[in-house]
């Protein structure tokens, strides 16, 4: 995360320039299956063939994919690889077939001039319907116990509650998967504020760390995002960082204001989307809402389904949805 999310923070310090090793779900690696079938049905129409859907590292983005994979599979016939890679990684997948889809972009436009406007090997295929919302959180408790903590001028008063063994001798600030691209520690340093990002190492972390806070009545301030299927358990409150103009985050350095609303978005490849694939039709029409992925991404996190029956009930329980999406394949 201009910032971009960007995931969620620190910038990706290695890539792999010359092939995606990265495993992928099922055993698979990157570079191993094949790009979208060009090959005609019986009946004239495109035959999907196989499908590659990149699986960014939180629960929101596995729920979009598992709907869209089964709806792939189970209506259109299409064989989906779905593989685990951050975010930055799976662009690169474009240029070589090995991704043909991401399928919940939080802004990037640094990817975009890069693989859309320079190398044109990837293509916009739309809004997701969702609404993004970063910043940070502090749990329930400590909003109604400190009313002004939710104002980021009143965060150096508050700083010694935040302290841990981790944050020397500062409050600290709890981030994510460090993958996870942000401004935070730029953020930090712009608004003099007595704060260390630590990161709590994945989405997972993040959630559990927020639930004890808010069970045991610690302290805590940390990075979150929405739509994520947590807020329907604690409703976190957000901190207000300077309000976010346009432009304002243009440097990465000097960014002292809040994050962006974000319209997330799908990403193709150029490939994938002159295929004619029914697949690429479907991911284009692809949407729904903040509360449809939540729902779903609570099957798979809270209630321990796994993401092909979380997205089966879903879809047996929206079949008008899934049927506008289908309209045109």
């Amino acid at each position: 995360m201009t910032v971009k999310r960007i995931g969620r923070p620190g910038a990706i310090a290695l890539m792999v320039a010359t092939g995606l090793l990265v495993s992928a779900c099922g055993g698979a690696k990157v570079g191993e299956s094949t790009s979208t079938s060009d090959k005609t049905g019986a009946e004239g129409k495109k035959a999907c063939g196989s499908v590659n859907i990149a699986i960014n590292p939180w629960v929101g983005y596995e729920a979009n994919a598992a709907v869209i994979a089964y709806v792939a599979e189970k209506e259109l016939g299409c064989k989906v690889t779905k593989k685990d890679l951050k975010e930055e990684v799976a662009w690169q997948g474009f240029a070589t077939g090995q991704v043909d889809a991401v399928v919940e972009n939080w802004s990037h436009e640094d990817l975009k001039k890069k693989y859309i406007e320079d190398q044109k090997v990837a293509v916009s295929a739309g809004p997701t319907g969702n609404k993004g919302v970063i910043g940070w959180y502090v749990p329930p408790w400590m909003a109604e116990k400190y009313p002004d903590i939710t104002d980021w001028n009143s965060l150096n008063k508050y700083a010694d509650l935040f302290k841990t063994s981790e944050s020397g001798g500062k409050g600290q600030l709890l981030d994510g998967d460090p993958s996870f691209v942000t401004n935070d520690a730029a953020l930090v340093k712009n608004l003099n504020l007595n704060y260390k990002v630590v990161y709590a190492g994945s989405e997972a972390a993040l959630i559990t760390a927020f639930r004890q806070a808010e069970k045991q009545k610690t302290p805590m301030l940390g990075y979150f995002y929405e739509p994520q299927w947590f807020m329907s358990e604690v409703k976190l409150v957000k901190v207000n960082l300077p309000k976010y103009t346009e432009g304002c985050d243009a440097d990465a350095a000097k960014v002292a204001c809040d994050y962006p609303l974000y319209e997330l978005d799908k990403i193709v490849s150029k490939k994938f989307a002159d295929s004619g694939s029914p697949a690429y039709t479907l991911i284009k029409n692809f949407t729904w809402t903040n509360d449809d992925q939540n729902l779903v991404a609570k099957y798979i996190s809270e209630d321990k389904m796994t993401a092909e029956d979380a997205a089966e009930k879903w879809a047996k329980e929206n079949p008008d949805k899934v049927k506008a999406w289908l309209s045109a394949t």
